[in-house]
């Protein structure tokens, strides 16, 4: 009678059996899990007291960027940067405890960082310049600026944007990348600001009659300062008119009421004392019949 065929193991297969088999009874199982034990408790202890002094070097960070006066807004963006890159490294060094190799971490962590850097870089460059214009400081909250070609009140200057308020009203965002590749106008860097009103006057008045008026109303005006003092100057021979500059100061405060006032005495004093302000204007000659073209060439006739 046949006997059904067995599956007998392999000599490798004994020998690693074997090999288990004297492990267990040599107890070289025991050591090798206090080993992983006191790795795996070293790793937690590394973490845990690493978050604990990151944290504790990020809010010293904070309070000597405080007493050195810098910015609250860029004392908190480089407070978390510098715990986010603590953190990183903590738990790098945890993981090494452990004993897993964290060379090819670092390489995919450089690429993911490169993925993401080229993904998000308009925001990196909205960081990069908020980042300057908190340095730099070309303007503060408060100062009447022209940013990007929009004029109003700085409101904050963020990390990522910067709020106008406009002249009516209106709040205008920023991205701080189109503030620091724009020219930057700052009407509060000081505290006087200058007036300029274009006047232009007939080529059959008097022109030093109209300096004298022009400077009388200025220097009438009480909201207009002695120092500077006011200044008037031909600017232009025009095609229908002599254009004269007046030139005066008054405080940032007090420059868009000063200036609504001259131009309202301009034009009361200048019709005192008849001066003409005149105007841009056509003639048109209508002639009925032949006309002699120039040059002697014959008649011409109007079309």
């Amino acid at each position: 009678m046949l006997q059904p065929a067995t599956a007998t193991p392999s000599a490798e297969a004994r020998a690693e059996a074997a090999r288990i088999a004297s492990d267990l009874r040599s107890g070289e199982w025991l050591h090798l899990l206090q080993d992983w034990g006191l790795k795996l408790l070293a790793a937690v202890l590394i973490f845990v007291i690493g978050r604990w002094l990151a944290r504790r070097l990020s809010a010293g960070l904070d309070r000597v960027m405080g007493r050195a006066g810098v910015d609250a807004t860029l004392g908190g963006f480089l407070r978390n940067i510098a715990y986010a890159v603590m953190l990183v490294l903590v738990i790098m060094t945890a993981l090494t405890a452990i004993g897993i190799p964290t060379t090819s971490m670092f390489a995919v962590l450089g690429a993911a960082g490169l993925a993401v850097g080229l993904a998000i870089k308009d925001s990196l460059s909205n960081i990069a310049s908020g980042v300057m214009l908190i340095v730099l400081r070309p303007f503060r909250a408060g100062d009447h600026v022209v940013l990007a070609g929009q004029e109003g009140t700085a409101l904050e200057i963020r990390v990522f944007q910067t709020r106008l308020r406009a002249s009516d009203n209106r709040l205008i965002i920023l991205p701080n990348s189109s503030i620091t590749t724009a020219p930057i106008v700052n009407y509060s860097s000081w505290p006087h600001r200058r007036i300029e009103v274009r006047v232009g006057v007939g080529y059959g008045d008097d022109l030093q009659r109209a300096r004298a008026t022009l400077l009388g109303i200025a220097r009438d005006e009480p909201l207009v300062l002695d120092d500077p003092a006011p200044l008037v100057q031909v600017a232009n021979l025009g095609a229908s008119s002599i254009d004269l500059d007046l030139f005066a100061f008054a405080a940032n405060a007090d420059y868009g009421e000063a200036r609504s006032r001259i131009i309202e005495a301009i034009r009361d004093r200048f019709r005192e004392n008849g001066i003409d302000i005149p105007y841009p204007r056509s003639d048109l000659h209508v002639f009925r019949g032949q006309m002699h073209a120039p040059g002697g060439q014959g008649d011409a006739k109007p079309r």
